[in-house]
């Protein structure tokens, strides 16, 4: 089985701008390309998940999605840093209705795991709120991994079983930690 690295996109991979969809106000969050590479070299798969609810609300196309997406893979990419997949919830409750791809919902984890074959208790997943903690948690990943800039220090919440940083570079020591406690 394979070993995974989920990452939320909007506030991870990139700053968060509301309903982002132009390669050109992309900013990449630094530590980005330093974390994926440090997981890749160590046998992971990396998989973005992403609520995309500016699709449901007519903010900009699908086809605008897959180009940002196409563009940001590029980019990781020219970082010879592989994303094997981008999957996206391209819905909201109050305009589509329910669906099980919004995260805190586990659709588009439990797509990836099973198309990749993912051991869920060898993987986790980085994001910057609740809902993408709630996710990694509800589907069973290893570590679920906060990244809170009002978080000043490291620390691991007992009740979630999560990492809570303040910033991508924050949080590499402790997962170098926790790549070796794997091993």
């Amino acid at each position: 089985m394979n070993r995974a690295l989920f990452l939320d996109r909007d506030g991870i991979i990139n700053v968060d701008k509301h309903y982002l969809y132009k390669p050109e106000e992309v900013e990449f969050i630094p530590g980005i390309f330093e974390l994926c590479q440090l997981f890749q070299d160590n046998g992971f798969i990396i998989i973005v998940v992403t609520n995309q609810s500016g699709i449901a609300r007519g903010y900009y196309t699908e086809e605008d999605f897959q180009r940002l997406t196409q563009w940001i893979t590029n980019a990781f990419t020219t970082h010879h840093i592989h994303l094997s997949a981008t999957y996206h919830c391209p819905h909201h409750p109050s305009i589509t209705g329910e669906c099980e791809c919004r995260k805190p919902k586990i659709g588009m984890l439990k797509q990836a795991i099973k198309r990749f074959n993912i051991d869920p208790k060898q993987s986790l997943m980085i994001g910057d709120k609740l809902s993408d903690i709630e996710a990694a948690s509800n589907a069973g990943l290893k570590l679920p991994v906060l990244v809170n800039e009002k978080s000043t220090v490291e620390s691991l919440q007992p009740a979630t079983q999560s990492l809570i940083v303040p910033s991508l570079k924050a949080a590499l020591p402790p997962l170098k930690r926790w790549i070796n406690d794997l091993d």
